[in-house]
């Protein structure tokens, strides 16, 4: 199938042409999209059935050449659960709750003034706003996850979530563990901050040892409610590095066009301004921390009496409300889950 009316973005052009309202802030909206490891087999059947979605993936499933919708919905999870397949499943998981949105609620296209997605959700961001085609976003998503799952593959990696405080040493953890690394035989081991989720909310992500290390001296550091992620490498760190060729050669085929609103950027944690470095921004993210909670604070930063927008959280299951709650609590309480 190769329907052109998919060949910039899944919404006719005008819609998000539309004047934006000049009225209070709560008359506009901001759309925020979920990264990997949030889809889980049969959540995709509460879109199914709103119309455009099953040729959505009619689509989807000819440019990958297997059946992504048949393992959205009967799994196996272990399968699902891969880079290769979750990347590419969360954003066409996130394009068909759009779907909804459109025939629920489709003032959120003319009124939405701002998005942003967390890791591969910056694609679906991307896709939305106009700034890459739903096809050429698919293709992007694609490419993403079978390079960072190859990367992901070279050697041991992962990514740990934890709880600080102004007294934790996050700084002096990474450093000790990276020593440990080195002394136990590991070549150029790495530990790091990967993504800055919330003031105390970090996740680090490196060399399994590196990791393990911070797991077993925890309290030495001030570290509590220590997690490991349910994926395979230290993504948003330099041991992604192998997959950003792969991921160069296939921006090199896309088009980028101007957004239609504001789209903020994981790598700068500020809207997209000259599209022209846009390919640039793609594959430095995959190999810098996610400034989430910067974007999220410059997204909502406003005057103590003025209103928060309404926010759609599309296909997270509400996990991107939560960590909006950590962050702002005030906008979270006019977020909707979609």
């Amino acid at each position: 199938m190769n329907n052109k009316e998919w060949n910039t973005t899944p919404y006719p052009a005008d819609i998000l042409e539309t004047e934006k309202p000049k009225n209070d802030s709560k008359d506009f909206s901001v759309v925020l999209f979920p990264g990997q490891g949030i889809i889980k087999v049969g959540m995709i059947q509460k879109y199914i059935h709103f119309p455009g979605v099953k040729d959505l993936f009619d689509i989807t499933n000819e440019l990958l050449g297997y059946n992504l919708l048949k393992l959205c919905l009967e799994g196996p999870q272990e399968k699902l659960n891969r880079t290769e397949f979750n990347q590419v499943a969360t954003v066409i998981s996130s394009i068909a709750g759009l779907e909804k949105v459109r025939e629920e609620r489709p003032n959120v296209f003319n009124s939405c003034i701002a998005t942003a997605g967390y890791s591969v959700g910056e694609i679906s961001a991307l896709i939305f706003s106009g700034v890459i085609s739903f096809e050429d976003g698919i293709r992007l998503a694609s490419v993403r996850g079978k390079a960072m799952q190859y990367a992901s593959d070279k050697l041991p990696q992962g990514m740990l979530s934890i709880t600080c405080t102004p007294t934790t040493k996050i700084h002096k953890a990474c450093e000790d563990a990276i020593q440990w690394a080195i002394e136990k035989g590991v070549e150029n081991p790495i530990c790091r901050v990967a993504v800055f989720l919330s003031t105390e909310r970090k996740i680090l992500a490196g060399n399994i040892e590196t990791l393990e290390y911070i797991e077993s001296h925890r309290k030495e550091y001030g570290l509590t409610n220590l997690n490991r992620l349910p994926v395979s490498g230290a993504f948003h760190t330099v041991l992604m590095e192998p997959a950003v060729k792969a991921v160069s050669t296939a921006l090199n085929s896309i088009t980028i066009d101007e957004p239609r609103c504001k789209v903020y950027s994981n790598y700068k944690a500020e809207p997209y301004k000259d599209m022209k470095f846009a390919k640039k921004l793609i594959c430095k993210q995959m190999v810098s921390p996610v400034k989430w909670e910067q974007c999220i604070q410059r997204i909502y930063n406003r005057p103590q009496n003025m209103s928060f927008p309404r926010t759609l959280d599309i296909g997270s299951e509400g996990r991107m409300k939560t960590i909006l709650k950590m962050i702002n609590a005030k906008a979270a309480h006019m977020c909707i889950v979609v």
